[in-house]
């Protein structure tokens, strides 16, 4: 490998590392704020069929119910959206925005009156639509590959999508995850058409 390849990759890393860290840093801060707060940041969540709740579709996938959530979120997070930006740093930027609009409106149409919903678990669910389907949209061995690997290592959290749990926000990981099927769709269709 030459020396200016060795470079270019290790730049990529390195701003790939800034990215995925920059994310982590922020909805940590905000767990630490909202936990000083008393919880009050959490009223900025989705609120499903309130015109005020549609501000929670930016705002949810960066708060969290607690510390424990938070921890839950970040290690999928970081390794799922690695994943993603593993191929092209830039699809990392096209699957966060697409998942996050789609589970967050998903959440607000459907997900249950009087209730408020937070967390970047949608996201994650997202990352795993992507990161499954990419390779059946895609048709490389590469994506191919990377999609039965992502599968053998997160395929059981896909239950997720179903009611199971009071308080677990299915919705969200629902239409997440659809979310995610719809950026793997886009983005293999602009790859082809390159």
């Amino acid at each position: 490998m030459s020396r200016d390849k060795a470079n270019a990759i290790a730049s990529e890393l390195k701003t790939q590392a800034i990215i995925l860290g920059g994310f982590i840093v922020i909805i940590w801060i905000l767990e630490i704020v909202d936990l000083l707060w008393g919880g009050r940041l959490n009223a900025y969540g989705i609120r499903p069929r309130s015109i005020i709740g549609l501000r929670g579709i930016l705002f949810a996938p960066f708060l969290h119910r607690d510390f424990g959530h938070l921890i839950a979120n970040t290690i999928p997070f970081l390794t799922l959206g690695w994943l993603i930006m593993l191929r092209e740093t830039r699809d990392f930027f096209v699957v966060t925005a697409v998942t996050i609009f789609i589970s967050g409106f998903g959440v607000w149409l459907f997900g249950a009156p009087n209730t408020i919903h937070i967390g970047a678990s949608g996201v994650i669910f997202g990352y795993l639509g992507f990161l499954l389907l990419r390779g059946y949209f895609e048709r490389s061995v590469v994506s191919i590959l990377l999609s039965l690997i992502v599968g053998f290592l997160y395929g059981g959290v896909i239950w997720g999508v179903l009611p199971s749990q009071p308080g677990i926000s299915w919705e969200g990981h629902l239409f997440g995850f659809l979310g995610g099927v719809l950026a793997a769709r886009l983005l293999a269709r602009r790859k082809r058409s390159k």
